[in-house]
């Protein structure tokens, strides 16, 4: 009998999507698909190409400040980040864009766009308090809040 513990992830095409944000596999130099193979990864950190990748691809969440509280990086250091795409990020920055990257998945999920997702962060949220989304991804506190919502709509729990 092995003592090798599989794990995999609940919804794999979260998974598969958060990893596409990211810049996908050829960016991330390896296949993600488990959240074994994503805590690895994140571990060791992430590129600074996919953090790059992560806010080039953002659609209606561009402003300066925005981008700041959802990686949880200052616009500067971003910046200087861009200028080394090769260099990785360290744990807690990994983790935090990682984060984001999946509740930006599961966001688009819930409302069928990643436009309409970026535009519900922005927003007022009747359930988080009427506070904005982006407005508590910055403490893992307001990433469980947020990804607690939207596990509620998803699921069309009344909240």
């Amino acid at each position: 009998m092995s003592d090798t513990i599989i794990v995999e992830p609940v919804f794999p095409e979260q998974l598969e999507q958060t990893v596409i944000l990211l810049g996908g596999p050829k960016v991330l130099r390896r296949s993600i698909r488990s959240q074994l193979d994503a805590h690895e990864l994140l571990s060791e950190g992430l590129p600074n190409k996919a953090l790059q990748h992560l806010v080039g691809s953002l659609l209606v969440l561009t402003a300066i400040g925005s981008v700041e509280k959802a990686i949880g990086m200052s616009y500067r250091t971003l910046q200087r980040k861009k200028d080394k795409p090769e260099q990785t990020l360290d744990v807690e920055q990994s983790g935090r864009a990682w984060k984001f990257a999946e509740l930006l998945t599961m966001a688009t999920g819930v409302f069928g766009s990643q436009k309409a997702a970026e535009s519900w962060f922005e927003s007022q949220a009747i359930g988080l308090n009427r506070k904005r989304p982006i407005d508590l991804v910055s403490t893992p506190a307001g990433q469980e809040m947020v990804e607690t919502y939207l596990r509620q709509l998803q699921y069309g729990v009344y909240v």
